[in-house]
């Protein structure tokens, strides 16, 4: 059964002093899930899907970093990262853009105006999901899109049936500046199914 946003609370996370101990021993084993979670779309774009573990991470880092450890500051980190956790009919994942170069970069942010809303997963046999994009707040203006969205992909009962049953998936875009399709690769797919929930 996956968890939900409600499982990451401030009793359940650990002090600053407890992390801090387990912080580098603990970082090897945290990189690998991120890093089975994430696929690489094209050149320059990344996906990394979140779960209950990964975002408790980052929940964590930045306690650690900022020092916070009021029971306020602690839960506006808790308000801010808990809704990227996957809630059983959905994938979240972390959209990053990727150009080395900054004038690249300036240049094809500025080509990718909407590129977030033209990303989409194919489960085979199955209409695209296209993802809904920065619910939190509008990361693009008129003249260029931002190098770091947030985006949701919200599954209906067939389609999540389909993935747990192991269905092939891809991961795609159709944007004019940007058309790519990977197919999800079996250990990525099996981490992601654990996300979602019957039914």
């Amino acid at each position: 059964m996956p968890t939900t946003q409600g499982s990451i609370t401030r009793e359940s996370l650990m002090t600053l002093e407890a992390y801090s101990k387990v912080r580098k021993s603990s970082k090897p084993e945290a990189i690998a899930h991120r890093k089975l979670r994430s696929v690489q779309l094209g050149e320059h774009m990344t996906l990394q899907f979140e779960d209950e573990r990964t975002i408790r991470r980052q929940i964590q880092e930045m306690l650690h970093i900022e020092k916070i450890f009021d029971e306020d500051g602690i839960q506006s980190e808790i308000d801010a990262y808990a809704p990227l956790v996957p809630d059983g009919s959905n994938w979240k994942a972390t959209m990053l853009i990727e150009y080395p170069d900054p004038h690249e970069r300036k240049r094809e942010l500025a080509r990718l105006i909407g590129v977030e809303d033209r990303m989409f997963v194919e489960v085979e046999g199955h209409a695209r999901a296209y993802a809904i994009a920065d619910e939190d707040l509008d990361r693009e203006n008129d003249e260029k899109t931002s190098a770091v969205h947030f985006v949701r992909f919200e599954f209906d009962a067939a389609q999540r049936q389909a993935i747990l049953a192991g269905a092939a998936v891809k991961l795609g875009c159709d944007h004019t500046h940007y058309p790519a399709h990977v197919q999800v690769s079996p250990e990525t797919l099996a981490s992601l199914a654990g996300d979602l929930r019957r039914g």
